[in-house]
């Protein structure tokens, strides 16, 4: 499994935002993204994610057999600054819909409801209506989203918002869990998720790229 874009160049309305950007990632392996604020980490992911169309360059999913069939963003969840919640609705109908809405499977790809609500840590409250919570607890089970059914592709933007330690903690246990299940995650965030290995992409806008190692 690959998820490999190529040259990308991408605009903000009349402004270039980024120029030549290229990487590569295969089963297990994750890319971060790092970078000033207007740098571009946000158009790169919706780029990635198939939200908004390159001004040139392509972004291919390969599956585990080197099949290219399915748009990258048929294959990944995405997260953004916003959580895609409605806060009128109970935890419970919010992510049921997500789950029906993302799974194309007849049988569950991911875990139950239940199980989601307990791998972000907020087990028994799923009865709440969303806009009852603190931001933290919105954003535990927005991140819920992406158990509830199986995308091989997490595409993450700063998705430890709104967060205090502990729940950085429990958030980058699930996305390690998610790598050694053979995923792949590309994120951008200002501050380190803790992942093994991770390989950076430090965005600077249209004067280019600096490339590295995370830590």
């Amino acid at each position: 499994m690959h998820l490999t874009a190529e040259n990308l160049a991408a605009r903000r309305g009349e402004d270039l935002i980024f120029v030549n950007i290229s990487f590569h990632l295969a089963s297990g392996e994750a890319l971060i993204l790092t970078g000033r604020n207007g740098s571009g980490k946000s158009t790169l992911l919706r780029v990635a994610a198939g939200l908004l169309r390159p001004e040139k360059g392509t972004v291919i999913f390969r599956d585990g057999e080197g099949r290219e069939d399915r748009h990258p963003g048929e294959a990944s969840h995405y997260l953004g600054h916003r959580n895609a919640m409605k806060n009128e609705l109970t935890v419970a109908e919010n992510l049921d819909f997500w789950r029906s809405f993302l799974d194309e499977t007849e049988a569950p790809s991911g875990l139950s409801l239940d199980e989601a609500a307990e791998a972000v840590g907020l087990s028994g409250i799923t009865h709440l209506p969303f806009g009852y919570l603190s931001a933290g607890q919105q954003r535990r089970f927005a991140f819920a989203k992406l158990l509830i059914a199986h995308r091989p592709v997490w595409i993450l933007d700063e998705p430890t918002a709104a967060l205090d330690t502990s729940a950085d903690r429990l958030l980058a246990g699930l996305i390690e869990a998610h790598l050694a299940k053979g995923g792949i995650v590309l994120a951008a965030t200002h501050q380190p998720l803790g992942l093994k290995n991770a390989q950076e992409l430090k965005m600077t806008g249209f004067a280019g790229v600096d490339q590295g190692v995370w830590g």
